[in-house]
């Protein structure tokens, strides 16, 4: 599997204050449609990730279900969460 560099530098640093659309597999327009539902900071999708237990289907439908976002984009996400909390939590 190969990561892109946003995947990488994300990774690779504190999450901080980031916006939503600066998540691995969520753009301008998934992030629009997330921000629209509340969901502003990308700590806000990594607490979701959290409460559902790091479950990949689990959090995969739900930001499907959230956003519409593709198979691609969710296991952009998914797999970005996924290290970025075995690195830092």
């Amino acid at each position: 599997m190969t990561t892109s560099k946003k995947h990488r530098c994300f990774c690779s640093e504190p999450m901080g204050d980031k916006l939503v659309y600066e998540l691995p597999g969520i753009g301008p327009v998934l992030g629009g449609r997330l921000q629209n539902r509340g969901i502003i900071r990308a700590r806000d999708v990594l607490g979701r990730f959290l409460v559902l237990n790091k479950d990949e289907w689990k959090f995969k439908n739900w930001l499907r279900d959230s956003c519409g976002a593709n198979a691609k984009q969710q296991r952009d996400c998914y797999n970005y969460l996924r290290e970025w909390t075995s690195n830092h939590l």
